[in-house]
């Protein structure tokens, strides 16, 4: 069986979307799924320095990258090469897997794939929230009737969680869903890690150290984080904010003069994009992760804050909250300043409680959340479609309700 996955581009800029579709064809892959990716040579403003249309390896997966238009036009990312590519190339693959939403390249796969008679699943990536249709609504308006009839013309959709499986009917879209969550891996222990970040940013050894990890986006609302621990400042409570992502120069600007203004400075690291061994050390020498979304269809951060056995505070919109509840793994909270104020004073007065939430953490990672497990469960998926066979029950969307 040969898969094609589709996805606008692979910058590491991008966010959650990039790395979990290299890591879910990566772990196809060690499967016996013959999946490659499809993409642009997008990375932000810039371009990525890879061979195009070629087939090569990159990050341990095959990807044949065809250049975008310049200017990017921001997340739509338009590329007449990749078009021209898909179109001579889509009938040498059994299925196509298109990620993400409002964007040329899943939408250029989608109408490829049904001109030659190709079958195509979709992965939204919480793109149908209330919120995200709410944002940029005009543009969401006018594509919206071109999205819902990918959607519909899919053979099935792919759901990280049950909540976006409602969220797909919501917008008027029947197609069969099927819900398999994201994937992280336990990271390599580093014993060492709390001492490393504490001399690296100057932090004393007794002070807590509060990580963010996600863009630097209004949605996040890292804003928001800040104004709760400046209430915990003016109550004398002694911790260290790393704020860890990329963003918007204008929003990053904003966020600076806030931690300025509130006069959190001398108390707050803002450490730009992070990957690789200083991700991984954010990770394991913080001791609490805070995401405080609007919105977030799975929040692949907060699972990799729970592979590396950090407590997690999220709000309900987070949509992993109900594992996380059920699992008691972190706490749900309100996204309301005071909300959020107290829920980090709980866990910083109680280090016993952070361990346990953190244990269980890893817990449920290992036992859900693990790429080998995910990998099984697309792979019989998509022998289920092409063999027109029901969608196996314990993934079906109606089954798990």
């Amino acid at each position: 069986m040969k898969v094609l996955h589709v996805i606008p581009s692979l910058a590491k800029v991008k966010g959650g979307p990039t790395q979990i579709t290299l890591e879910m064809v990566k772990a196809l892959r060690a499967r016996g799924v013959d999946a490659e990716i499809a993409t642009t040579d997008d990375n932000g403003l810039e371009r990525l320095d890879v061979p195009l249309r070629q087939c090569i390896e990159y990050e341990q997966v095959p990807v044949w990258f065809l250049p975008r238009f310049s200017p990017p036009l921001r997340d739509y990312i338009f590329s007449p090469d990749l078009a021209h590519w898909l179109w001579q190339n889509s009938k040498n693959y059994d299925i196509l897997h298109t990620h993400y939403l409002f964007s040329f390249a899943p939408t250029c796969a989608a109408a490829i794939a049904r001109q030659q008679g190709i079958p195509y699943i979709a992965t939204p990536y919480g793109m149908l929230t209330p919120w995200a249709l709410a944002h940029q609504k005009l543009k969401k308006q006018i594509y919206s009737k071109i999205e819902r009839h990918n959607l519909k013309s899919a053979i099935a959709i792919h759901c990280s969680t049950l909540e976006e499986s409602q969220n797909v009917q919501d917008f008027q879209v029947s197609t069969p869903s099927f819900v398999v969550p994201y994937g992280v891996h336990l990271p390599t222990l580093q014993p060492q890690a709390k001492a490393h970040l504490h001399r690296m940013y100057g932090i004393p050894e007794t002070t807590p150290i509060i990580l963010f990890l996600s863009r630097l986006h209004p949605k996040k609302r890292p804003d928001l984080l800040i104004e709760a621990l400046n209430k915990l400042a003016l109550k004398n409570k002694k911790f260290h904010l790393i704020l860890a992502g990329s963003g918007d120069s204008g929003y990053l600007s904003y966020l600076t003069n806030l931690v300025s203004s509130l006069g959190l400075a001398s108390q707050t690291s803002i450490t730009g994009f992070v990957t690789g061994e200083k991700k991984a050390l954010l990770l394991q020498g913080s001791d609490i992760f805070v995401l405080p979304s609007y919105t977030e269809n799975f929040g692949i951060a907060v699972a990799e804050a729970m592979a590396a056995g950090l407590p997690v505070i999220i709000t309900p919109d987070v949509q992993i909250a109900p594992d996380i509840a059920a699992e008691s793994a972190g706490l749900i909270v309100k996204g309301e300043i005071e909300a959020v104020q107290n829920a980090i004073a709980q866990l910083l007065t109680n280090p016993e409680l952070r361990q346990k939430l953190g244990e269980n953490g890893k817990r449920l990672v290992r036992c859900r959340y693990s790429w080998s497990a995910i990998a099984s469960s697309l792979s019989h998926t998509y022998y289920s479609l092409l063999e027109q066979q029901p969608i196996p029950q314990a993934l079906a969307s109606d089954y798990l309700k």
